[in-house]
């Protein structure tokens, strides 16, 4: 597809009302068009909808970090892309004692967090399993003031078609993109009258959906990991790390001449394992797509997924690719797959499973995420959990190479050590785990007749929606 340059023509009156910016941004973003459209209604600006607590809305400050490696001193910290990720388990820990000091940090359930540097404008609404995490300066806090406005309405409107172009109106900056408070300080609110119950409803039922599944998973990873480990589980490498190993055992190896794949993180987990182990490639088949020329297209080709797209909330992409790409089938998600990235740092997103799932079924992935493929279908979500639990991320490790970059290659992935139960013991783990990744599914679908149920509020001027 060749890409165009978009140019427009705007009246003077325009500048005006955007403090005379000469900036393209603001007039390229469709917030002014927005605010055309939202005069059909009755609108009270942001900040007197929001709390009086710092005006409503706040960035978290700057400071100097103090991690820990442990969760009972620690706090998870969240990142900008961390408010997009539907698994926190494996955040890092921020020191609570540092967190007491500073407890603007601190993220509340009901929230709108709202990205608002380098990537702005993308949202999250903070969730039951995000209340008391903290996070970064680089995203603002919404925080509604429930007398005046449902939280789950306040979150749909932000981040509609509506609402997400009003708020990168006021982005600046041409190398690293920002945006403050203060510029989403008059952002309009329109008032919807009972729309705004019902986009509430669904939005926290989705929330609420989300919290579930990650209580599933948990559960069920934990379980298995003391099952693995014949009781509660100590770690004390908590860092993909090992200093030295002896002779005997890399002559055992024949191959592997560093540490890593010997002692440390992943010896640790060897030595705690009380079950037998086999080589997942014995029950499953390891396919990593070949790399491939990108041949981006318009929306009448296949959506495509990075690796960081998989673990968002939504699983969704902008981008697509041709439909003719050489061993295109080969990129589809299909069901009975469990996915995971192969490329990257191992203190990533490196290694954590996704099981797919109809948010993801058809659509393409990136070549730098290995697809497992039992050979019985039932089992994928039995390992998805496996996978997910200590031992499996660390089995799954001891096979990458490198130390800048590391990868993990087909080859590697099939001698991931992987612990095999009963066929019932399996199918009666993965019947949860599907349901959790069904849950996810599901609520991604309630955001999204949310956000539909106020675009069409707020079109038709003002009159209700009604089933």
């Amino acid at each position: 597809m060749t890409r165009k340059f978009a140019c427009r023509t705007v009246p003077s009156t325009w500048m005006a009302q955007n403090g005379r910016r000469l900036d393209c941004g603001p007039y390229m973003s469709g917030g002014i068009e927005a605010r055309e459209i939202l005069k059909k209604h009755r609108t009270i600006p942001l900040n007197e909808l929001t709390e009086k607590r710092k005006g409503g809305i706040f960035n978290g400050p700057r400071f100097s970090r103090d991690y820990v490696g442990d969760p009972a001193y620690g706090v998870p910290f969240l990142g900008s892309t961390d408010i997009l990720h539907a698994d926190l388990s494996n955040m890092p820990l921020l020191s609570k004692k540092q967190i007491s000091n500073i407890p603007d940090l601190i993220i509340r359930e009901g929230w709108t967090l709202i990205t608002c540097s380098g990537t702005i404008g993308r949202m999250a609404y903070a969730r039951a399993d995000m209340d008391g995490m903290a996070g970064s300066q680089h995203f603002m806090r919404v925080v509604p003031d429930q007398n005046k406005v449902k939280p789950g309405y306040l979150y749909a409107y932000l981040s509609s078609r509506f609402g997400v172009p009003i708020v990168i109106t006021g982005t600046y900056g041409s190398i690293i993109q920002s945006i403050e408070p203060h510029h989403i300080a008059d952002l309009p609110v329109p008032r919807l009258g009972e729309v705004e119950e019902q986009a509430h409803a669904l939005v926290q039922r989705a929330a609420d959906l989300r919290t579930e599944a990650n209580r599933m998973l948990g559960e069920q990873t934990k379980s298995l990991e003391k099952e693995i480990g014949g009781g509660p589980v100590e770690w004390e490498c908590r860092l993909p790390q090992s200093f030295a190993v002896g002779t005997r055992t890399i002559k055992s190896a024949f191959i592997r001449l560093d540490a890593f794949h010997h002692i440390g993180f992943v010896g640790e987990a060897e030595s705690k394992v009380k079950v037998s182990l086999q080589e997942i490639g014995s029950v499953a088949k390891a396919l990593r797509p070949p790399i491939f020329k990108r041949v981006m297209v318009d929306d009448s080709g296949h959506e495509f997924l990075g690796g960081a797209d998989v673990m968002t909330l939504d699983q969704k992409s902008a981008d697509h690719i041709s439909i003719k790409t050489k061993n295109i089938d080969l990129f589809i998600v299909k069901p009975g797959q469990v996915l995971f990235q192969c490329v990257g740092q191992r203190y990533g997103i490196f290694g954590r499973p996704t099981l797919a799932n109809r948010n993801l079924i058809g659509k393409a992935v990136s070549e730098h995420q290995i697809r497992i493929i039992p050979h019985d279908r039932n089992d994928a979500g039995f390992i998805s959990i496996f996978l997910a639990t200590e031992f499996g991320r660390r089995f799954l490790m001891k096979h990458s190479s490198g130390t800048s970059i590391p990868v993990l290659q087909e080859e590697g992935a099939r001698k991931i050590m992987i612990y095999w139960p009963s066929q019932e013991h399996r199918h009666k783990i993965g019947t949860i785990a599907e349901q959790a990744w069904e849950n996810r599914a599901l609520a991604t679908d309630l955001e999204d007749q949310a956000r539909t149920l106020v675009e069409d509020a707020i079109e038709a001027g003002g009159r209700s929606w009604r089933r």
